[in-house]
């Protein structure tokens, strides 16, 4: 259930929105290299920042000239290592519908233009272009989804943000078909709505056969978790979870475990 605060806000006792700045962070990532983030001074923010091992840990996956594609790019704290991984002669198009961070996510990446080759669109992904509605915990907007078949009284999410969505799969077709044949890794992390975001996708998915890091989300069913492993299944790839960020993988998903622990990452393969 969520918290007693939360309860609140759902039932409209919620405060005004607040703006939040920002102070850009440097890491050395090894062979003299420096990364920067932008780090986002809202309270529930935790910025893990980025290392060589982080970075390493894309490369497993991500090799130099790669295409990437990172959907709820949030402030840019995967979006930076997945495009040094990629590297110049790569690319990552990062999409984040919340104008609250999308300020930020932006700083991350001017801050790291020697590096990286990253596009950016404000917008959510989903299945047609129009506006959706996302809801989000504080009014600050850091965390939030559109949270699809989840009653507002589980998620808590009292916040809600009206945003732009496009139809990411015509987006992919008419603007980055270039880079599509180097497709090799799509994140999505959507609190609850990444499975929507996937079948949206589809078809990108089946014929270039991209590595998928997402995230299932601890308020969704098990019914849900049962929807995601099938949509991998039925495109033969092997499901198993994350057990170390960025991207160790453990013991495979399975029907037996899928519901296992409230809220974890998926890395799903391509056989």
């Amino acid at each position: 259930m969520p918290k007693l605060k939360n309860l609140i806000q759902v039932m409209g006792f919620k405060g005004k929105a607040k703006h939040y700045a920002y102070e850009v962070v440097g890491y050395d990532i090894g062979n003299g290299q420096k990364a920067f983030l932008a780090d986002w001074k809202h309270p529930a923010m935790v910025l893990e920042g980025i290392s060589s091992g982080l970075v390493d840990g894309y490369r497993e996956f991500v090799k130099e000239g790669d295409f990437c594609i990172d959907i709820g790019a949030h402030c840019g704290d995967t979006t930076v290592p997945m495009g040094i991984a990629a590297g110049k002669a790569g690319c990552v198009l990062a999409l984040e519908p919340n104008p609250y961070v999308y300020h930020v996510l932006e700083k991350s990446i001017r801050a790291n233009s020697g590096l990286v080759n990253i596009k950016t669109i404000m917008a959510a992904a989903g299945a047609q272009e129009g506006f959706m509605e996302f809801e989000y915990s504080d009014p600050g907007f850091c965390n939030g989804g559109r949270h699809e078949g989840i009653s507002a009284l589980k998620h808590g999410h009292a916040y809600k943000l009206e945003v732009f969505a496009v139809n990411l799969q015509n987006e992919l077709r008419s603007d980055f078909a270039e880079y599509l044949p180097k497709l090799s890794f799509i994140k999505t992390d959507a609190e609850g709505y990444d499975l929507y975001v996937l079948r949206s996708i589809e078809e990108i998915i089946r014929e270039f056969r991209p590595v998928v890091k997402t995230e299932i989300f601890k308020k969704t069913s098990k019914q849900y978790r049962a929807d995601v492993l099938e949509f991998f299944r039925q495109m033969n790839y092997t499901v198993r979870r994350v057990v170390e960020e960025p991207l160790v993988a453990g013991d495979e998903l399975t029907t037996e475990n899928l519901a296992a622990g409230t809220h974890y990452d998926i890395i799903a393969l391509p056989n």
